[in-house]
């Protein structure tokens, strides 16, 4: 989605949308955006929708009328600042780079935000059974594209999409019963689950402090929604961890601090399972009839809509035989390939400039071809960026196929082996005690939100508590591949009658690993834990997500579930090793450990201190089964 601090929020809608990043920047007082005035004209619309609601549509049209060019379409959420014809953005990112090769440059708000009429909704559900004037997010992308086609002069009929994150979704729906026109969309990172991994969960277990500041700045009323920018909310407190400790059950969210005033959040914390209300919001069964190139875009550390790439990708291959349907991966948290240079992710360098690559040598070559017609192009299913080694590869499947399923075990002592199945024994099990009082925390830095590196994070200061198991290989003798979605299989017993479960796979290196230089931070990279994957089971729905129920106390139960994919390198010398734990401070949050039908409504005496049992016997084996890719020939 987008749940990142304000200042992030306004910079990513200006790659989105060319929105400023700060005020209504005039051309002359900027010199992008006066590059933008000098070879752009301006044009703003109210586009009539087939139910007669007006749309706020902006247009940037050439001024070089020796040719027509193709429209690009962005519709969000978050704003087209600055509004009136006289002021224009200052372009950044790929907006700019699109622009520099002459597009019609079209932004709108959607339906019910900002300039637009109507009335907004959150994740819009997708209506199969339209009648003339009945709409939703595909018909309004329709009736957009047939008016910009008609209208809007020196265009040469063909259409594309593209945005990241809430605009992502947009995109997707824009392309189910696509237009005619629609020759290209580049969902990137989208929304497609807000239930099952995007955003407001990861298998029903509840994204707190990525969630709750964004929600409470989108929803804040606005006497002025052209010109203000939003509020943050006051913690008064830079420490998150402290902060949402002091909460107490999530319910208190909003009977102490929101009060009525986010109705989405009341939303939230009324629908506790995958009902009818999330069910409604999975695009992915609807991504059907769709008639154009499809380019989508996620981040392999993007903490938030990973799992929406990913999925997007794979159900449009599934559901649209024979489409031009690409993939592109690559080493980025939210939105981080529209902007900056895309070599680094918290201390995780890659020694390339990834984000440019991709918006030159990616993006705008995908464009160019199915818009207007650049013969210099030929579809990769999928370029993935491999981490570890730090490089870019294609594949013409994804997965690949000539991955093979391993399984990386768990055994005594805090071993980890890959293929090596446990010995006999019915009983062999690791403990620790789980405290809602003192939950593991997700990142060691203060932070009242969410820092968008935290996929990359060094994980010693969790691997150091005694409530989380550790696993770990010897050095690898060589290197070791894993390409693919990660399956955990733990078989597990509970003092309490809930829990969660945290599997985070790791990327330990070397113990003389060099630090980085030069080093302001006084980071010490020998012995870095980082964190590869992470992802969270909450055990009430180990059987069901639209019906939960509880744990039998002392019982060994086998939870599993898939963890999103990686393309990452273990180098020799480095080692794998996997963490376990139950809790993942604020970024989820605490699990009372009592089950009670709606975690929204626990009392404080629900949160109980639980012993926590991972077994790893032969008949109880636990660990992560892994898609390992051979050796490359040199």
């Amino acid at each position: 989605m987008r749940s990142i601090a304000f200042a992030s929020v306004v910079l990513l809608v200006a790659w989105l949308v060319g929105a400023p990043s700060v005020g209504a920047a005039e051309p002359q007082d900027d010199p992008n955006a006066a590059w933008l005035a000098e070879h752009y004209t301006k044009f703003e619309h109210r586009v009539p929708m087939r139910d007669g609601v007006k749309l706020f549509t902006r247009v940037y049209v050439p001024k070089d009328d020796s040719t027509n060019y193709p429209v690009l379409l962005t519709r969000t959420p978050y704003a087209l600042k600055p509004y009136g014809v006289d002021n224009y953005n200052d372009p950044a990112g790929s907006f700019a780079t699109l622009a520099k090769d002459r597009f019609i440059m079209v932004s709108q708000d959607v339906r019910g935000r900002h300039g637009s009429e109507g009335t907004f909704v959150h994740m819009r559900p997708f209506n199969p059974n339209k009648g003339p004037k009945d709409t939703d997010e595909s018909s309004d992308a329709w009736d957009t594209i047939d008016w910009l086609v008609k209208q809007v002069p020196s265009n040469n009929g063909k259409v594309g999409m593209f945005g990241i994150s809430y605009p992502g979704f947009y995109t997707s729906m824009g392309m189910i019963d696509s237009h005619p026109a629609l020759k290209a969309a580049s969902p990137q990172a989208p929304i497609a689950d807000w239930f099952i991994g995007d955003d407001i969960h990861h298998n029903g277990a509840f994204f707190l402090s990525q969630n709750f500041n964004f929600f409470w700045w989108f929803e804040q009323k606005s006497d002025d929604p052209l010109r203000d920018g939003g509020k943050k909310f006051v913690f008064n407190t830079p420490d998150g961890y402290d902060f949402f400790l002091r909460l107490g059950p999530l319910g208190n969210s909003e009977s102490v601090h929101f009060q009525g005033r986010v109705p989405v959040w009341q939303d939230f914390l009324k629908h506790p399972n995958y009902d009818a209300f999330w069910q409604a919001r999975n695009i992915r069964p609807h991504l059907k009839n769709i008639r154009c190139a499809v380019l989508t875009v996620g981040g392999w550390f993007d903490g938030e809509d990973l799992f929406g790439a990913l999925e997007t990708y794979r159900w449009t291959e599934r559901q649209n035989v024979g489409l031009t349907n690409l993939l592109v991966m690559g080493p980025w948290t939210h939105g981080q390939w529209s902007g900056g240079s895309g070599d680094q992710v918290g201390d995780v360098k890659f020694h390339a400039k990834t984000s440019e690559y991709y918006r030159q040598k990616i993006e705008l070559p995908f464009f160019r071809h199915f818009l207007k017609g650049d013969p210099n192009y030929t579809p990769t299913e999928a370029q993935m960026f491999e981490t570890g080694t730090h490089q870019w590869r294609r594949f013409d499947v994804w997965p690949p196929r000539e991955a093979r399923a391993q399984t990386l075990f768990f055994h005594p002592q805090g071993r980890l082996a890959l293929g090596s199945i446990p010995a006999a024994g019915s009983d062999a099990f690791d403990e620790y005690v789980s405290n809602p009082a003192k939950p593991v925390p997700f990142t060691q830095e203060v932070t009242t939100d969410y820092p968008r590196g935290y996929p990359t994070h060094d994980q010693r200061f969790a691997s150091a508590r005694p409530d989380v198991l550790v696993y770990e290989t010897e050095p690898l003798d060589e290197d070791l591949t894993l390409a693919g979605p990660l399956q955990a299989a733990l078989h597990v017993s509970t003092s309490g009658t809930d829990a969660d479960w945290v599997v985070k796979l790791i990327d330990v290196y070397q113990p003389d690993f060099p630090d980085p230089e030069p080093n302001p931070a006084h980071r010490r990279m020998g012995g870095y834990q980082q964190l590869v994957r992470g992802d969270v089971m909450r055990s009430r729905f180990r059987n069901s997500f639209e019906q939960p129920e509880p744990m039998k106390p002392g019982k060994v139960t086998k939870i599993e579930f898939t963890i999103p994919d990686v393309l990452h390198t273990f180098r020799r010398g480095h080692r794998v090793q996997v963490q376990v734990q139950s809790s993942w401070f604020p970024l989820v949050d605490r699990n009372p450990q009592t089950y009670v039908p709606n975690i929204a409504e626990a009392k404080p005496a629900d949160f109980r201190p639980a012993t926590q049992r991972v077994f790893r016997s032969a008949n109880a084996a636990s660990g992560i089964t892994v898609q390992v890719l051979p050796p490359r020939t040199p």
